[in-house]
C-alpha cells in the first residue's frame, strides 16, 4: 500500500486541507458566523479537496506533464514578453473558459451544455461554498428589519431591502444555477442517446455518473425552493437530507472522476504559450526526407520525457527516432512489416 501512495502528494494534499481549514476559522471570525448544522458539507469539502491537491499534485509528477508545466511558466514569465503574455493570457481566458469556443467548434448542441452546466456549476459554487464556510452571512438590520445586511469575512458589504429585486435575485441565484443546470443535462443527455460517436465511447462511470450527480443536486436544490415557497415547508427535512446527500456525493466524487478536469483545464493554456513558441522558432527537419515537421523545442522536449519514461529511441546512426516526420515513420513500420514476412518492394 505504501508503494502505491505518494508521499510528496499526501504532503501536498493534507497541507492545503490544513489551509482551507484555517481559512474557514477566520474567515468565520474565529467559526462565529459557522453554521454547525453544515459540518457535513464543510467535512466533504475538505476531504474533496485533499483528494484533488493530492492527484494534482501526482498528475504534475508524470514527465510529460512536468515538462509541459515547466516549460509552459518559463515561456509565460520571460520578462521580454510578460506584458503580451498577460494580454494573451486574458484572450486566453476568455475563449476558452468564459466563452469556451473550441467547443461549439465541435457541436452548437454540445456547446450549449457545457457552457449552461459549467456556469451554473460555478456560480453555485462561487455562491455555496463562502455562505458554508461562514465567509458570507446575511443579518436583518437592527433599525428595520425589512432590511438585510450582507457581510463579506466579517466586514460590512452592503444592505438591500428583502423584497427588493435585488434581494429575490439574492436569495434564489441557486435556483437560476440549477435550472441552467438542468436545461445543460437535457441537451448533454440528448446527445449521449442519440449521437452514435458519443454512444460508441460512452461509458457509465465518465459521462451518465457525473450527469446524474448534478442532476440530483439541481432538482433536489428546487424541491427545497418549492417546499419552502409552495408546498408550506412540507418535507422541507427529509428534502434537506436528500440534497445533503446528493451535494456530498457529488463532492466526494470530484477528484476521482470526470469532475477533475475542472481543475486540469486551466494548466492547458500552459500549452497555447508552448504552442505559439514552437510556431515562432527553429522547426525539426526530418532525418529522412529533410522536410520540416514539428518545432525543434517540442521534438528536443520530447526526447527529454522518453528517456524519462526510461525509453531509448536513439537508432543506429547516431540519430534519435523522435528525428523522424510522422509519414516516414509510417513508411519504415511498413517496411519492416514487408521485411518480416519475407517479402520486398519499394514504399
Amino acid at each position: 500500500m505504501r508503494d502505491k501512495l505518494d508521499v510528496r502528494a499526501i504532503r501536498s494534499g493534507i497541507t492545503a486541507s490544513a489551509i482551507l481549514i484555517i481559512a474557514i476559522y477566520f474567515g468565520s471570525g474565529q467559526l462565529k458566523h459557522f453554521d454547525p448544522a453544515l459540518i457535513a458539507y464543510t467535512s466533504a469539502t475538505i476531504f474533496a479537496t485533499f483528494g484533488i491537491v493530492y492527484r494534482y499534485s501526482v498528475w504534475l509528477q508524470k514527465p510529460p506533464t512536468a515538462l509541459y508545466w515547466r516549460r509552459g511558466w518559463e515561456l509565460f514569465l520571460r520578462p521580454s514578453r510578460i506584458a503580451g503574455n498577460l494580454v494573451k493570457l486574458a484572450k486566453l481566458f476568455m475563449q476558452y473558459f468564459v466563452f469556451q469556443v473550441f467547443i461549439g467548434k465541435r457541436s452548437h448542441v454540445r456547446w450549449a451544455a457545457h457552457f449552461l452546466m459549467a456556469w451554473g456549476c460555478l456560480i453555485a459554487a462561487a455562491v455555496t461554498f463562502p455562505l458554508v464556510f461562514g465567509w458570507v452571512h446575511f443579518e436583518a438590520d437592527p433599525t428595520n428589519p425589512a432590511l438585510y445586511q450582507s457581510f463579506v469575512l466579517g466586514l460590512h458589504a452592503g444592505t438591500f431591502p428583502a423584497n427588493s429585486l435585488v434581494g429575490w435575485v439574492t436569495f434564489h441565484i441557486l435556483d437560476f444555477c440549477a435550472v441552467a443546470v438542468i436545461t445543460g443535462m437535457a441537451f448533454a443527455f440528448k446527445r449521449r442517446m442519440y449521437d452514435k460517436g458519443a454512444m460508441s465511447v460512452q461509458t457509465f462511470s465518465m459521462d451518465f455518473l457525473p450527469l446524474i450527480l448534478l442532476f440530483a443536486v439541481s432538482v433536489t436544490g428546487l424541491m427545497l425552493t418549492a417546499s419552502a415557497i409552495w408546498m408550506r415547508g412540507h418535507s422541507y427535512s427529509f428534502l434537506a437530507l436528500l440534497h445533503a446527500f446528493s451535494v456530498i456525493l457529488t463532492l466526494l466524487y470530484l477528484p476521482f472522476g470526470k469532475f477533475f478536469h475542472i481543475f486540469q483545464r486551466p494548466a492547458g493554456l500552459g500549452v497555447q504559450f508552448y504552442k505559439q513558441e514552437g510556431r515562432e522558432t527553429e522547426q525539426a527537419h526530418c532525418r529522412n526526407c529533410t522536410e520540416p515537421f514539428a518545432s525543434l523545442l517540442h521534438v528536443n522536449d520530447l526526447k527529454e520525457v522518453i528517456k524519462d519514461l526510461g525509453i531509448d529511441q536513439s537508432q543506429n546512426g547516431g540519430f534519435h527516432y523522435q528525428e523522424i516526420c510522422p509519414t516516414c515513420r509510417r513508411k519504415l513500420i511498413a517496411l519492416n512489416q514487408l521485411e518480416a514476412i519475407g517479402g520486398n518492394g519499394y514504399l
